[in-house]
């Protein structure tokens, strides 16, 4: 629950083509129970495995919430918690696709995908490792800081952008761009 002067953000919810490859890859668990119910006991093991990493995914690569802080960023999964401090924050943004590949260049996803989402790193072309959470295919929001950038897809983009870039300054070269 977010503390006074903290605005909090969900995950922005699956695109279609995120949902439908997520719905896929959700019944490969469900198919292998039932081979090794109906054809060979030796399968239900895989099978196991799979939804085993599946709810590893959901609980420690799949974030929940994005909170804005007054002097953090949190980012919430269901097992671990992460906080940006706002002073190493010096810019974001929103991106559409045609910005991302302009920004990024070619990348390569480093973690989970495809099962609600890319969580985990984006090694990029022009930025090299990217932290990357996210959950649709539009509303990219960059995040510039101290290490790696962020590529997040929280819901309300504009109005998270809006929080976080409250306090940056422009003189430190700090702002919002959105890039559409």
């Amino acid at each position: 629950m977010p503390s006074a002067g903290a605005a909090s953000f969900r995950l922005a919810p699956m695109s279609r083509s995120i949902c439908g490859l997520t719905g896929a890859l959700l019944t490969l668990p469900l198919l292998g129970l039932g081979a090794s119910w109906l054809v060979a006991e030796p399968l239900a093991l895989p099978a196991l495995l799979l939804a085993a990493i599946y709810a590893w995914v959901w609980l420690r690569f799949r974030p929940t919430r994005f909170v804005v802080r007054p002097h953090a960023l949190e980012i919430i999964w269901p097992l671990k918690r992460r906080e940006i401090p706002r002073a190493d924050v010096s810019s974001v943004r929103i991106l559409d696709r045609a910005a991302l590949r302009a920004e990024a260049g070619f990348g390569l996803r480093v973690g989970a995908g495809g099962l609600w989402g890319g969580f985990g790193w984006l090694w990029t072309r022009r930025r090299g490792i990217v932290q990357l959470y996210v959950s649709r295919l539009d509303g990219f929001v960059w995040i510039e800081c101290v290490g790696r950038p962020w590529l997040i897809t929280p819901e309300q983009p504009e109005a998270f952008v809006a929080a976080l870039s409250e306090g940056l300054s422009p003189a430190e070269g700090a702002g919002v761009s959105r890039s559409r």
